[in-house]
């Protein structure tokens, strides 16, 4: 049973969404919070498997209570939610340790695979949710001169050059069977190099690697 709680400032929104979890076999709502302090407070008590925080709450935003959980160490892992249109922080969010990013107006299926996804620490976001983001924020995501050369950076130091490339395109959005099929790799074998990325880097999920593509400029945006 997946343990979830709710973080939004407005209760309707929290009503729906606890609506929408609880009608699932596999879900339950454990706790709901109205901003990000007391979202802080009860994860440290209740100890979800996925939080649905929203990022523009009074006080304590989604942002710093999301930095707040992760460094925490505890196993939740944190589902941003915003306005699409609106919020710019989404990138921020992710930076802070949230493992996935949905829009509040996601189709109900969306939001709950999403939430499936991110509760098995695995796939946490899928693939095109990620493109969909960078192609949506791409702007936020830091910028340089093309022609400069990756930065040095010790989390990648120990990376094949095969894992380099695989983690360039992981930047780029491509998934695991894209990845297979343009560099003519077992899919299973992909899995292998992703799963070492991960682990070599200290990325939590494919989120975190795509930021970390970014940040040492193996990606830029288009």
């Amino acid at each position: 049973m997946t343990t979830v709680l709710i973080t939004d400032d407005q209760p309707m929104q929290r009503f729906g969404f606890r609506m929408l979890v609880e009608s699932q076999d596999d879900m339950t709502v454990v706790g709901e919070a109205s901003n990000g302090a007391e979202a802080v407070r009860l994860v440290s008590q209740l100890h979800p498997d996925v939080v649905l925080m929203d990022i523009r709450m009074p006080g304590l935003d989604g942002i710093e209570a999301t930095r707040r959980i992760v460094a925490a160490g505890d196993r939740t892992r944190v589902l941003i939610l915003t306005t699409f249109d609106l919020d710019e922080y989404a990138y921020d969010g992710l930076r802070a340790g949230a493992s996935g990013f949905l829009v509040k107006d996601a189709y109900p299926e969306e939001l709950l695979a999403g939430i499936r996804a991110v509760a098995t620490g695995d796939a946490v976001v899928a693939p095109s949710l990620t493109r969909r983001l960078l192609d949506a924020f791409a702007h936020h995501l830091p910028t340089g001169d093309p022609t400069e050369t990756p930065v040095a950076d010790q989390r990648i130091a120990t990376l094949t050059e095969r894992e380099k490339e695989i983690l360039t395109v992981i930047g780029q959005g491509w998934t695991n069977t894209e990845i297979a099929t343009r560099l003519h790799l077992a899919e299973s074998t992909v899995k292998t190099h992703v799963s070492r990325i991960l682990a070599k880097t200290g990325a939590r999920d494919r989120v975190q690697a795509v930021i970390l593509a970014y940040d040492t400029k193996l990606v830029r945006p288009a």
